[in-house]
């Protein structure tokens, strides 16, 4: 069957991201070394805890804070915090092939507040998709259930009709066995052929 749609994950999909950035940032201005502060944000308890939605935004940056023994102001935090993306143009570009062919686009991604106030602000093509499903505002974190179920609710769409792209094997499989058509990427190669497979671009 010919998907509908199009789910894209946003981190190391479309945007790479590196919160040792961060780190180098505010270490001066922390009496914990940059590998500790990268450890304590990167992946993290606190980071998925944030990410879930059950830290505010304004929580998570008092907990680094005391951490870290932070002396900077929120302003410099935030944008150390949300600093952290880079383009991966193969896959914009791809992003941009289906949406010239009017394929319905949508992102789904485990992220927080701060990081998408900075995409929205930084990166132009995050403007061209349908819908956006972030785990801070549903609550739950792929790969729980509730959170494909958000997405399948937003794009009014469900088991092959939706094609989706996602770097992380678990959140991929959990797709995949909601009867998603699922992608695991490795590559912009090879996401790219798996795309083209389907039909969408023909």
């Amino acid at each position: 069957m010919k998907p509908s749609a199009v789910i894209f994950d946003l981190g190391k999909v479309l945007l790479d991201f590196d919160y040792s950035i961060t780190a180098a940032t505010l270490a001066d201005q922390c009496d914990v070394t940059a590998e500790e502060l990268r450890r304590h944000i990167d992946q993290s308890p606190l980071l998925i805890r944030y990410e879930s939605g059950d830290l505010t935004t304004e929580e998570f940056y008092q907990t680094v804070r005391e951490f870290a023994g932070y002396r900077g102001d929120y302003a410099t935090f935030r944008d150390a915090f949300g600093g952290i993306f880079s383009e991966i143009p193969a896959m914009v570009e791809l992003h941009h092939r289906l949406r010239s062919a009017g394929v319905p686009c949508f992102i789904f991604s485990n992220t927080n507040e701060v990081a998408i106030h900075h995409v929205e602000r930084n990166f132009p093509f995050f403007d061209g998709f349908d819908g956006y499903v972030y785990s801070h505002l549903v609550g739950a974190m792929k790969p729980a259930a509730k959170i494909y179920e958000a997405v399948e609710t937003l794009t009014g769409r469900n088991g092959p009709e939706l094609l989706y792209i996602d770097d992380r094997e678990e959140n991929f499989l959990a797709g995949r066995d909601r009867g998603w058509q699922a992608v695991h990427h490795i590559s912009p190669e090879e996401t790219r052929a798996a795309v083209e497979a389907t039909g969408l671009l023909s």
